[in-house]
């Protein structure tokens, strides 16, 4: 089975003279059932997060406020990619080794899981994620 790319989608933006909201409706804006959402703030100027991939743990990663940025690697391809905007959802793919930065002073980074947390479902080590996802 071929897993696929991590890619950055745009969520609906609705919104008159009062504000705005933007909407994510399960299914039709995430790839995947989410259960498990936790959120990243207050990261220390300089702080890099993540330094991981997973064996199947597929994520949704939005900046509700502020900005960071996310290193995103799975071997064939290295990027990084901006979030910059409540709009924005970076769906990261399990085969991705991702580091997040960059976090402006009121970054809060809120993340979907498509499963519970599992420690084992972690690859930690930059050598073991190259074995199992580099062939």
């Amino acid at each position: 089975m071929k897993i696929p790319e991590s890619r950055v989608i745009e969520v609906k933006e609705l919104g008159d003279e009062r504000g705005l909201l933007a909407v994510i409706d399960g299914e039709t804006s995430i790839p995947f059932e989410f259960k498990r959402v936790f959120y990243i703030y207050n990261t220390i100027s300089g702080v890099r997060r993540g330094y991981h991939a997973h064996y199947k743990t597929r994520q949704a990663l939005v900046c509700v406020s502020g900005s960071c940025k996310v290193f995103l690697d799975n071997i064939r391809r290295k990027e990084d990619v901006l979030l910059d905007s409540p709009r924005k959802i970076l769906i990261l793919e399990p085969n991705d080794w991702h580091e997040m930065y960059d976090f402006s002073p009121n970054c809060v980074l809120l993340v979907l899981a498509s499963h519970l947390y599992d420690a084992e479902d972690y690859i930690r080590d930059y050598e073991k994620f190259k074995e199992v996802y580099g062939g």
